[in-house]
């Protein structure tokens, strides 16, 4: 029996740096309408999607040149919610579809990370992950009152006790300790409950949880280290790995890099899976795939691109010399404490010693910033095929995040309609849900 590839559906930016507006997007309604929210969890569950995903980011973008107003303007980055009590109500209307939701390990506590994802786990019955992040972003940095942005390897031992604590918490209440016996009174057994004591280099936390322990016990860990420190968290830390589709050369040694270091952890490869992200365009002919995608660069305004790069990196472009090289610009980020795995993503395809003119970087950004040079584009036998592929050469464990669509609900509907049947023929997806939480179905 052929593996199954697994798919999520990214949500963070449906709304935002100008897909709200494009043809295929939801008509008379805005952001953050829970109605929107409600129909694509339906129609997600209804292809037998793995999960809705939303990242998060807590600042406007101010980068650019200082200032909040390009951002403002042209919806860079912003406006955006805590989308927690939105998955609350997805979950109402669906009953197998998952939700990945994003905390920064950077900022936040691990107590009340613990105990939200414990509720959110009982509400949507054992269908949460999380995805916990570290962060880059110095207009998120400055709202929980950091002058500077962590030193880089600092942010990721940050994130290693961060879930640590959590994991202790998760497990501090056993789960047959709750016994809810009405004719004695007893509510549960105290020698079933313990206080974690946990006093590290960032945290000090007594616990234990004061909650009933959640239908998966803890939400499914989610991470996206890319440079070798946070490969290595990776494979501390994650359940599962997002990862970019930088190539089938880059995508294989990446999974090569994370399974030795899953190994130097003690632990089997084959019980972490990668999700590799995908822009994608489905549609029935090759012509209107082509019309579709040749629309993305007309989706961000101009002014609003330099201000889209910069937060993304943490650097200020409009800072830029007249001629440079992407080594000395990747320099002097990484001297600021930015993300230097950001821009060399970015800039991935162009040569880093080679100089160039501000004019022939911004030309490139434009692509880079529309998506247009990752997107997959076709017919769903075409993206199958790729999909089918990648699967096969990163060791057929994981699958998918479809990411950035350029029209929601458009996109998803034609995932659904027309790209998994495709991949239900060949035996590649699902004809059905085969468990109750979202780590059985992902496990299936």
């Amino acid at each position: 029996m052929k593996k199954k590839i697994h798919l999520g559906y990214d949500l963070s930016w449906t709304h935002l740096d100008g897909r709200w507006r494009s043809p295929g997007s939801w008509s008379h309604v805005n952001f953050p309408d829970i109605r929107l929210y409600e129909e694509i969890a339906q129609i997600a569950e209804r292809g037998l999607l793995d999960f809705i995903f939303f990242g998060d980011g807590t600042g406007i973008p101010n980068t650019w040149e200082g200032s909040i107003e390009p951002a403002v303007k042209w919806g860079i980055g912003w406006p955006r919610q805590d989308m927690s009590p939105f998955i609350a109500a997805m979950s109402r209307m669906t009953q197998h579809i998952g939700f990945g939701l994003t905390y920064s390990s950077t900022f936040m506590h691990p107590f009340y990370v613990a105990r939200l994802l414990n509720s959110l786990d009982h509400v949507t019955g054992g269908r949460m992950a999380f995805n916990v992040i570290t962060s880059t972003r110095r207009a998120d940095a400055a709202n929980y009152g950091f002058d500077e942005l962590m030193e880089h390897a600092e942010r990721y031992d940050r994130m290693d006790e961060f879930i640590h604590v959590c994991k202790a918490l998760w497990s501090s209440v056993a789960p047959d300790a709750f016994k809810w016996d009405r004719e004695s009174g007893l509510v549960a057994d105290p020698s079933k409950v313990k206080a974690i004591h946990h006093t590290g280099k960032f945290f000090r936390v007594e616990g234990p949880l004061a909650c009933v322990p959640s239908p998966q016990g803890r939400p499914v860990i989610v991470q996206a280290g890319a440079s070798p420190r946070g490969i290595k968290t990776s494979a501390h830390v994650a359940d599962y790995v997002f990862a970019l589709s930088s190539g089938l050369e880059r995508q294989v040694k990446h999974r090569n890099e994370l399974d030795k270091a899953l190994v130097a952890e003690g632990r089997d490869p084959r019980t972490v899976g990668v999700f590799w992200d995908v822009v994608l365009i489905v549609e029935e002919t090759e012509r209107e795939a082509r019309r579709r995608y040749e629309k993305l660069l007309h989706a961000i305004p101009a002014e609003g691109i330099g201000a889209f790069l910069s937060h993304q990196i943490g650097y200020d472009l409009s800072r830029l010399p007249e001629r440079f090289t992407i080594e000395e610009i990747n320099g002097q980020i990484t001297a600021s404490n930015a993300s230097p795995v950001g821009f060399m993503h970015i800039t991935r395809a162009m040569e880093p010693g080679r100089e160039m003119s501000r004019a022939e970087f911004y030309e490139q950004m434009t692509h880079h910033t529309a998506s247009y040079d990752q997107v997959v584009y076709g017919t769903p036998k075409r993206i199958a095929d790729y999909l089918e592929e990648i699967f096969v050469a990163t060791g057929e464990n994981g699958g998918f995040m479809i990411a950035h669509p350029p029209a929601t609900p458009r996109d998803l509907l034609n995932v659904v309609d027309f790209l998994v049947p495709e991949l239900q023929r060949r035996g590649r997806f699902r004809t059905g849900y085969s468990g109750q939480t979202l780590t059985e179905n992902l496990r299936a």
